[in-house]
């Protein structure tokens, strides 16, 4: 398959809004891979090589000063090849030796095919909402039930993977991935309930629980051998060694916990969340390596050879409580005073709680009803599409965040809003000199940047606005926090935007 056919696709994705047309047009092209090009016809479009990062920025495919070809000759197979091989430099030269490869590999290209491949390798094209146009792709193209592919993407986390097995072996090949101990699964995510009273008559048979302000961690346990990942499945292992020797001593053999971690204060408060986060990265900070992270378990997807991703949240909080011992999350099971746990949880400073249909699976990848979250103040994840240049005492500084909503049909994050209130100097300094590496444009006033930061907003409520393509627009909105454990395609979407236009959001 030619490089072109795969920029043809992209082209006309972005020049819809039709999640129909977005499926039809990537089940085609998927038709018409071959086996060996498969993998990475969906891996561009899902805007990732299948290298992942490949040691290359902004700058360095800026300056390539490559010619543009003539006409399209680019094979897909060929630019997987020349990225693999960039992806695999290393040492003294390899700075040179990169450059050489893509000038040669984008000279080859054309001048539409140059664009695309720039914003591929500078993360322009990352869209992780598009994962979800691109499984009903999979499945139109497959002819397959839709849910065996979710399921397949699911337990294999990998979109390339569950694609080949699906065109070369159909509904039985999806059916052959099983929970592997040492590679994990998409989490399973909550959806707000307006209102403990709310959530409260959609299960009526619930636990309830807290809902620590800590981050998502999935472990892994295979006799002596434990892994680590985080919510975005990027493995932490080696960083968080309190971690590792505790779920070692579990009373089990082979296991797979979900849960929260955080660092507390010595009277057992939460501590920040970045306190937290920044255990999760290689850090020679000593003060930053002496905090102790504490896990608290929330669900159970495997335990001795039996995998529970089936089974009911019932029968998986059985086997929780017979391995996690003093590290399940406080909560109870069909409360008589759920409010007193809310309460609790408030006082003890954490979010707000959780509540779950006993009845439920394990629906790994997927936001919807079953697990519901309850907070006295609504907050949003937004992705940061840019920033304008302050003023007065923040002269200097990038300041106020333009913010987009995750399209649930694969287009380009929505703009909602702007805000610079609940910036501190130090977010400040830090996200002006960040804002500049991720860079896509600028102009006299704002720094455009590739959609791949998620932040937190709290805000007042959402009302109608013509200002702004959603149609929505935030009301009084204020920034918590930086969610790095988290990808744009964890982003709340403008449909859940729209939906509390007119409504006040503090339940």
């Amino acid at each position: 398959m030619l490089l072109t056919d795969v920029v043809t696709a992209s082209a006309a994705l972005s020049a819809t809004r039709s999640r129909k047309a977005k499926t039809a047009t990537l089940a085609e092209l998927l038709r018409a891979a071959a086996p060996e090009e498969l993998g990475a016809v969906v891996a561009f479009l899902t805007g990732q090589p299948l290298q992942g990062r490949i040691g290359t920025g902004w700058r360095t495919l800026a300056e390539l000063g490559a010619p543009r070809a003539p006409g399209a000759s680019l094979e897909v197979s060929e630019v997987d090849r020349a990225l693999g091989e960039v992806a695999g430099l290393s040492g003294s030269g390899s700075a040179r030796r990169r450059a050489e490869t893509l000038h040669a590999l984008f000279a080859r290209a054309t001048e539409a095919e140059q664009h695309f491949l720039f914003r591929l390798l500078t993360g322009e094209l990352r869209q992780g909402a598009l994962e979800g146009v691109m499984v009903d792709a999979i499945a139109a193209a497959a002819e397959v039930p839709g849910e065996a592919v979710r399921r397949a993407f699911m337990l294999s986390g990998r979109l390339p993977v569950t694609a080949l097995a699906a065109m070369s072996g159909g509904e039985a090949a999806l059916r052959e991935f099983r929970l592997e101990l040492g590679r994990p699964i998409r989490p399973m995510l909550a959806s707000p309930a307006e209102s403990l009273a709310e959530a409260l008559a959609e299960h009526t048979s619930a636990v309830v629980e807290y809902k620590m302000d800590g981050a998502r961690i999935q472990v892994h346990r295979n006799g002596d051998e434990v892994r680590v990942y985080t919510r975005t499945l990027r493995e932490i292992t080696g960083s968080v060694a309190e971690l590792v020797d505790l779920v070692r001593a579990l009373p089990c053999r082979s296991v797979v916990l979900d849960g929260e971690t955080l660092a507390l204060t010595d009277d057992g408060r939460p501590r920040p969340f970045q306190e937290t986060m920044s255990r999760f990265g290689s850090t020679r900070d000593e003060q930053v390596r002496a905090l102790l992270l504490r896990p608290y378990f929330f669900d159970c997807l495997h335990l001795d050879g039996a995998d529970l991703l089936d089974a009911p949240l019932r029968e998986r909080n059985t086997a929780l409580r017979e391995v996690a011992g003093d590290h399940l999350i406080p909560g109870a099971t069909d409360p008589a005073d759920p409010a007193a746990i809310l309460a609790d949880a408030l006082a003890a400073g954490h979010e707000g709680i959780m509540v779950k249909a006993l009845d439920s699976p394990y629906a790994a990848g997927r936001r919807g009803r079953a697990w519901l979250k309850v907070k006295p103040v609504h907050t949003l994840d937004l992705v940061v599409l840019a920033a304008e240049w302050g003023h007065g005492r923040r002269t200097g500084y990038l300041s106020n965040l333009h913010l987009g909503a995750r399209d649930p049909d694969g287009g380009p994050p929505i703009m909602v809003g702007k805000t610079f209130k609940g910036l501190t100097d130090e977010l400040l300094a830090w996200q002006t000199a960040r804002f500049q590496e991720i860079e896509a444009r600028r102009d006299d006033w704002t720094v455009y940047v590739r959609p791949e930061l998620v932040v937190e907003i709290e805000l007042d409520g959402v009302q109608v606005s013509t200002r702004y393509p959603g149609g929505a627009a935030l009301r009084f909105a204020r920034v918590v926090r930086y969610r790095p454990d988290k990808d744009p395609a964890d982003a709340d979407t403008i449909t859940t935007i729209r939906s509390l236009i007119g409504g006040n959001v503090v339940t």
